[in-house]
């Protein structure tokens, strides 16, 4: 299966875009934790009672798709 270049292209933290994009953490990672294309693992829905904790890493392709769609257009 050929790759489409995702992998190997510059990943984003959450905590890296909140800087860029002068936003909270917890705001970005919610712009992003169900985003096509964004690497998310950990452990989700815990059944030991203790809180969910997922990492994410965000391909920069993603980031400029979200950046578009989400930028309004000059009219």
């Amino acid at each position: 299966m050929p790759l489409d270049g995702t992998a190997t292209e510059r990943h984003f933290t959450p905590k890296e875009l909140a800087a860029l994009w002068h936003l909270d953490e917890s705001t970005i990672r919610r712009m992003f934790i169900d985003e096509p294309g964004v690497m998310v693992y950990g452990k989700e829905r815990r059944k030991d009672g203790r809180r969910d904790y997922l990492t994410l890493r965000i391909p920069a392709s993603v980031v400029e798709r979200v950046h578009l769609k989400r930028c309004r257009k000059a009219s």
